[in-house]
């Protein structure tokens, strides 16, 4: 039983200070000539003005948010197999083995063309020299190859 008077005193104490706030705005108010008075009610207008850009700024945050979903080998494998009458597992080998077809070619050093996508091919990175951002002192960096993707005039005109 002790412990309901301490709640009693936690929930008067609020109702305290917010009794003593409001008779210090009033009173401050009074000392305020008219005009004063006018420039404290701007604010208010601009803070019921504030939800409308807070809500701008969600709707921003949304269409951040939208990523473009990434569709993998075995779900695009699942729908060829669907529409040409395969199973899902013929279809998963079709694709591994045109997966591993293209890199044997890309390491032969050909190009790749998926007419209407584009054209798969290495290109070569000559050395040059860097800087280490740490210590910014130069340093080599060697010779590579990467594998670059070119599209093709179609995908580009009809994406």
């Amino acid at each position: 039983m002790a412990k309901a008077p301490a709640a009693k005193k936690a929930a008067a104490k609020p109702a305290a200070k917010k009794a003593t706030t409001t008779a210090r705005k009033t009173t401050a108010a009074a000392k305020k000539p008219a005009a004063k008075t006018a420039a404290a009610k701007k604010p208010a207008a601009r803070k019921a003005a504030a939800p409308k850009t807070a809500t701008r700024s969600t709707a921003a945050r949304a269409t951040a948010a939208k990523t473009p979903t990434t569709v993998t080998m075995r779900q695009l494998s699942a729908e060829m197999a669907e529409a040409h009458g395969l199973t899902k597992k013929q279809s998963e080998e079709i694709f591994s083995d045109l997966a591993d077809r293209i890199t044997k070619r890309l390491k032969k050093g050909e190009r790749f063309r998926l007419n209407g996508l584009g054209t798969l091919e290495v290109r070569k990175r000559p050395a040059r020299m860097g800087r280490n951002p740490a210590t910014g002192e130069s340093i080599k960096i060697k010779a590579s190859k990467k594998v670059a993707f070119r599209v093709s005039k179609e995908l580009k005109e009809s994406v």
